[in-house]
């Protein structure tokens, strides 16, 4: 049978994951979602799947992503609008559907969660919001976050805060970097929440 998918590396079946791999990623969403029922996430099949072609690459990310998951010094809500901004300015279908899921999770209302992709920010952020996704826009097209909104941030948020908001933007600017080019399809539980273009 013919393959029709459009993945440029197709996701490795579970079953052809290394052992070592499956242990770690086990531990990985346990870290990540402590006692919130798995169901309730995203699982990212096609996306861990990709990954598990290159388990060494993909343990070392994982470590270090789950720092800006569950070890950030920003909330929840802060950084899914982040990563909710970096997934439409690259236009990261994969991403944009994961994180809508988690904003949702973090409280964030869906009329919100659409507002996220409009490239004039309306009244509907607070001033630190408002920040935090004009940082996102100047990191993505200038690789820095310029004086006038920095000053902003430094007024809002500590040192350790706003490492964190430049890590978190590199960061997923290069997750829909690699998802876009490796052609990684939106798993079917991630179809309802792709972006409406």
């Amino acid at each position: 049978m013919a393959n029709t998918s459009s993945a440029r590396i197709l996701p490795a079946d579970k079953s052809e994951w290394a052992p070592e791999l499956v242990e770690f990623i086990g531990s990985f969403r346990s870290s990540v979602l402590g006692d919130i029922p798995a169901d309730t996430h995203p699982a990212g099949a096609n996306l861990l799947g990709t990954l598990a072609r290159y388990p060494a690459l993909t343990k070392a990310f994982l470590t270090f992503n789950g720092h800006l998951l569950y070890g950030s010094t920003l909330t929840d809500r802060q950084r899914e609008l982040m990563i909710l901004r970096v997934a439409a300015i690259r236009e990261c279908d994969y991403e944009w559907a994961q994180h809508s899921i988690l904003a949702k999770i973090a409280g964030v209302p869906p009329e919100q969660i659409d507002k996220v992709a409009d490239i004039e920010l309306g009244d509907e952020w607070t001033v630190a919001e408002k920040a935090l996704l004009a940082a996102t826009d100047e990191l993505l097209s200038d690789g820095v976050v310029g004086t006038p909104t920095w000053k902003i941030l430094a007024g809002e948020f500590d040192e350790r805060q706003l490492m964190d908001i430049v890590f978190t933007v590199g960061t997923y600017d290069m997750l829909a970097m690699a998802m876009r080019s490796f052609g990684i399809e939106p798993d079917e539980d991630l179809k309802p929440y792709l972006p409406k273009r």
